[in-house]
């Protein structure tokens, strides 16, 4: 028996309008979600001020995952969603801030593209130790030579890199990163030390560093090591593999490494004359008396030298010597080298 038509219609209609009401009921739903995803987390009679420090070259993902972590908003995908929109999730900008529960996510956004309040910046250059940039951040009023040699042999940082690294005073040599850096004035020295070495973890990840240094026979460790010397010996980039290669050459030999900036680390002073005096110092970082690598970095590398540490040159150079310009003149033999010592040790 057919049906008749106008009951088919009135069924259709019926069936319409409940998805619309479905719909409505949805979107009445999701917007009442994204309402309180956007509102503060406490009412501002019950709000507690939180620090939080935002890494360097951190994604608003990132960003939103420290903020949800920290208690300061609901949803982390909703932040992220929400400076996408507004077109200013690449303005986010590192440091420490002063935030509270109280404050909404907009108002937490406005405070992240603004930047934190009275920004300090300052720049760790490449080669630098960590007595070295102890000094910069006192001068800079940020911390104390003490404060900061206790967080580096006390504290603990959750980075895998970090792993089994001996304790003491050495422990972080290596792997402050060396960039340039913008904070509030108030931040602590741990936040300060945890960006640093979270910029390193950045730059492991960016050049897949680990999987290279496997590649190169290499721990990682043993890498930055490497690293580490290649940047206090090379002042220009050219030759930063070429130095690495002698490295490689005279490990693979058994031979002393005879690198004159380990022993300058070992005397604790960056001397611009080493003497036959200064070559009997007896410490484990003093490569003319050991075979094989020192214990630990004897600087903080930049990426020209860590890249070259895994990456060295293949040649057959066993000496290298400075020369006035700052360059190198490299040999394969002794009789080579000891005409080059003549040549531009004046």
């Amino acid at each position: 028996m057919a049906i008749p038509e106008q009951v088919v219609s009135s069924k259709r209609k019926r069936r319409l309008l409940g998805g619309a009401l479905l719909l409505a009921a949805l979107l009445a739903g999701l917007a009442i979600y994204v309402t309180g995803a956007l509102s503060p987390v406490t009412p501002a009679d019950q709000a507690r001020d939180v620090s939080l420090t935002v890494p360097r070259n951190a994604s608003s993902a990132i960003i939103g995952g420290l903020l949800q972590t920290r208690g300061l908003i609901r949803n982390a995908r909703v932040f992220n969603l929400y400076v996408r929109l507004k077109g200013v999730g690449g303005r986010l900008k590192a440091g420490r801030y002063s935030l509270s529960t109280g404050m909404s996510l907009s108002r937490i956004t406005d405070l992240l593209v603004k930047g934190p309040p009275d920004a300090r910046e300052f720049t760790v250059p490449e080669g630098f130790t960590l007595h070295q940039i102890a000094a910069l951040l006192t001068k800079q009023g940020l911390t104390t030579h003490d404060r900061f040699f206790q967080a580096v042999a006390r504290d603990q940082f959750d980075y895998p890199f970090l792993a089994g690294l001996p304790p003491g005073p050495h422990r972080l040599e290596g792997y402050l990163f060396p960039d340039t850096y913008k904070v509030g004035s108030d931040i602590s020295t741990h936040d300060l030390i945890d960006m640093m070495l979270g910029q390193f973890n950045d730059e492991m990840k960016k050049l897949n560093y680990e999987q290279k240094a496997r590649a190169a026979g290499l721990t990682l460790h043993q890498a930055v090591i490497i690293a580490s010397m290649v940047e206090r010996e090379a002042k220009v980039n050219r030759e930063r593999p070429v130095i690495a290669g002698v490295i490689e050459n005279r490990l693979h030999r058994g031979m002393p490494l005879q690198v004159d900036a380990t022993v300058q680390y070992a005397l604790g002073s960056q001397r611009s004359k080493l003497y036959y005096k200064d070559l009997e110092v007896k410490s484990p970082y003093n490569t003319y008396k050991i075979t094989g690598l020192p214990p630990g970095p004897i600087a903080c590398p930049g990426e020209a030298s860590l890249l070259a540490a895994v990456e060295p040159a293949h040649t057959n150079y066993l000496y290298y010597v400075a020369k006035p310009d700052g360059t190198h003149a490299f040999a394969v033999t002794l009789a080579q080298h000891e005409a080059n010592k003549r040549k531009y040790l004046r």
